[in-house]
């Protein structure tokens, strides 16, 4: 696909030719079978904890957004995928240098060429948002549809750092729960509940 087609197909919403750059769901999640995967948020508070080791420990590390990492005592250095759901500066880019990019965002003008090409794409189905979006009665945050996504391949586990729905805000800005359009409550409620479910899930 030329880049002028794929800025076409966004401008014109064609879902089928973007899908046409994206790993298939399955193959995506036969990817994970077996695997321990580390999913690591941008909640401010792990920055105070030391779970680094723990998290490059893992057998893939999933990181969110821009991924800050104020240390590797706190954050492990690895990045192998990057769910994303904002446009990734050239720096952060080079910075995480992911093995895979997961765009998990319905807002698809977003999407840059430069992230719908790279090794291992994969486009997010918009049916699997909508369907989370009811479930937890607001828009899902990234982390929340990455669990919702990674908990449907039969991973060896899957452990959450640096995930307190907002309690200590986020590294990534300073906004706080009241100025993001996700229900935090009612995230941590369904996660909780998919954790005593779920022995595969574990809350750090």
């Amino acid at each position: 696909m030329t880049p002028l087609r794929f800025h076409l197909a966004r401008l014109m919403r064609d879902e089928g030719t973007l899908a046409s750059l994206s790993v298939p769901q399955g193959d995506l999640l036969a990817d994970l079978a077996g695997r321990r995967v580390a999913l690591v948020g941008n909640a401010r508070a792990l920055a105070e904890q030391r779970h680094g080791a723990a998290i490059d420990a893992a057998d893939l590390v999933v990181r969110i957004n821009r991924a800050p990492m104020p240390a590797s005592e706190s954050h492990g250095t690895r990045t192998d995928w990057l769910g994303l759901a904002v446009r990734l500066p050239d720096a952060d880019r080079a910075r995480l240098h992911p093995a895979r990019i997961l765009w998990m965002s319905p807002k698809r003008k977003r999407l840059n060429w430069a992230t719908a090409r790279s090794p291992g794409f994969h486009l997010h189905p918009l049916g699997d948002y909508a369907t989370l979006a009811r479930r937890l009665g607001a828009p899902p945050t990234t982390g929340a549809m990455l669990i919702d996504l990674i908990l449907r391949a039969s991973v060896g586990g899957l452990t959450l750092y640096g995930f307190d729905f907002f309690a200590s805000q986020s590294l990534s800005g300073r906004r706080t729960a009241a100025q993001v359009p996700h229900d935090f409550a009612a995230e941590s409620a369904w996660v909780r509940a998919l954790a005593d479910a779920d022995s595969r899930l574990r809350l750090s």
